[in-house]
């Protein structure tokens, strides 16, 4: 759990080498500030406290920290912003204005009942009743007063949008109307520029564009709807967020509105995540040491004896990695602690580097008998150094859905993604080894796969996840277990005196 900063859109600022904990920091030798309950720390208890602390080595852009217990993260979230350290700057002339855009969820109800009546039932959670822009719904809601977050801008003004999605369970288009954007950064790398109307974030996703203030005057619509790539069946929040770029107009007169895609285009999701290049050629890490390909999808739990459960034909929601659902130790001890201490009966080191049982990933007539997974505690065991090739196939089980994946600790090259069942043979040849991407969240197409690399240069327990929470919840994650190296500086430093207690 995080340190609770006040609203959803309360942001941090430093250079790099501030101290902050957030999602996307690699956290070098110290997943003891890395934040997810029973992986690296116990939570915090009510009353008590925890200081973050850690160096921020080599990344400069838009991340963002939010809660890592539960469903706190609804509201318990903001943005933090490195920037350049002098006397180095942007790849890009330096902005007149800059602001960041939190896109949120909001419950009419406490979303944390929300997730207790899903976990009672084992039905699907409700879905939320609104998205949010720095917490404000925006215009078009039946709210009982007009909120809307206002961005103040003037004619001839270079402007960077930092947006960060911190929606719990939906990916997001978003647009602003009349200002084409320039995409420079991504998960705070920077990118090629490109211009796009619209951008698509995956929660845990952060993007930043440059738009140039051209209009003589006007107020103009920031807008954000949903992302749907689940079947028609499959109800999500179907409303509109809005925000105002304004540029000191006549407020009596509506702002123009921006044309977004539609809901299910995922023909347009493809083309601006193919857009995404690395702003300078990578030396791609290489060769492979450790392959591991791992399913990532739904699945369903046979409802206990005596019980009603919710979910289709009265069984419980579930999802998994290479059929196992993981389950948190929820004990006296974090996974980080049990690694570090050599404390047994914790976890195991046995997660499998592919299927246990190898099926037409994305068919339409997938075996019943692989719809319930396994729950386990699992790690997958990593050499210090080793170059790590993962490539995460969706599946077809119950629902097939974009799955956006977040590795913890560690910042990633994109090297391809596709559609259908991967084949190393014919899909290999695909990747992207001069200038792919570097993420640490990625879409994982429904009924498709996403291939990334990396060296594994950061030891500790490093959770790997669904960044849509009722997913996570569900057991869609696994860890890597990174080994110490045998030199000083790689290893993981000792904990901190007041790591919270369970």
């Amino acid at each position: 759990m995080m340190p609770a900063f006040g609203l959803p859109a309360a942001a941090i600022e430093g250079g790099a080498g501030g101290r902050r904990r957030t999602h996307g920091v690699r956290q070098i030798r110290n997943g003891w500030a890395d934040g997810p309950e029973y992986v690296t720390q116990c939570p915090i208890q009510p009353g008590g406290s925890y200081t973050y602390r850690f160096i921020i080595e080599d990344q400069e852009g838009t991340l963002w920290w939010h809660a890592h217990s539960t469903w706190l993260r609804a509201t318990v979230h903001g943005a933090l912003i490195i920037y350049p350290k002098p006397p180095s700057s942007y790849p890009f002339s330096k902005p007149d204005k800059e602001f960041p855009v939190i896109l949120g969820e909001w419950w009419n109800r406490n979303p944390i009942d929300v997730l207790r009546l899903a976990l009672k039932t084992g039905a699907a959670p409700n879905i939320s009743d609104a998205f949010t822009v720095n917490g404000q719904p925006g215009d078009l809601y039946n709210c009982s007063s007009q909120e809307t977050t206002v961005y103040h801008v003037s004619s001839g003004d270079t402007v960077l949008l930092r947006f960060i999605n911190a929606a719990m369970n939906t990916e997001l288009f978003a647009s602003v109307a009349g200002h084409p954007m320039t995409v420079v950064s991504a998960d705070a790398s920077y990118t090629k520029p490109f211009t796009t109307s619209f951008v698509l974030l995956s929660p845990g996703q952060t993007t930043d564009v440059l738009i140039h203030a051209t209009h003589p005057s006007g107020r103009f619509y920031i807008a954000a709807h949903a992302f749907s790539s689940a079947p028609p069946v499959v109800p999500f929040d179907n409303t509109t967020t809005t925000a105002v770029l304004d540029y000191g107009a006549n407020p009596a007169k509506p702002p123009a509105f921006p044309s977004l895609p539609a809901f299910n285009d995922s023909a347009a999701a493809a083309a601006f995540t193919a857009g995404l290049k690395s702003l300078k050629p990578i030396d791609i890490p290489g060769p492979v040491d450790n392959r591991l390909f791992t399913t990532v999808g739904m699945g369903l739990f046979n409802c206990p004896p005596g019980k009603q459960c919710g979910g289709p034909n009265g069984t419980r929601f579930g999802a998994s990695m290479n059929n196992y659902s993981f389950v948190l130790p929820r004990g006296k001890i974090s996974l980080l602690q049990a690694a570090e201490f050599g404390v047994s009966g914790v976890f195991t080191v046995d997660f499998p580097a592919s299927p246990p049982v190898k099926f037409d990933y994305t068919g339409n007539n997938i075996s019943r008998s692989l719809w319930q997974p396994a729950k386990a505690t699992k790690l997958y065991p990593i050499k210090f150094g080793s170059v790590v090739e993962m490539v995460m196939q969706g599946t077809n089980i119950v629902a097939g859905e974009q799955h956006p994946m977040h590795i913890h600790g560690y910042q990633f090259y994109v090297m391809a993604t596709g559609k259908g069942n991967f084949d190393a043979e014919r899909d290999s040849a695909r990747f992207n080894v001069v200038d792919p991407p570097q993420r640490n969240t990625i879409g994982v197409p429904a009924r498709g796969w996403t291939a990334i690399r990396f060296v594994a240069n950061n030891p500790g327990v490093w959770l790997v996840h669904c960044h849509f929470d009722s997913h996570l919840t569900w057991g869609l994650s696994m860890a890597l277990l990174v080994e110490n190296g045998l030199r000083a500086m790689e290893s993981t430093v000792p904990p901190p005196a007041d790591l919270p207690l369970c």
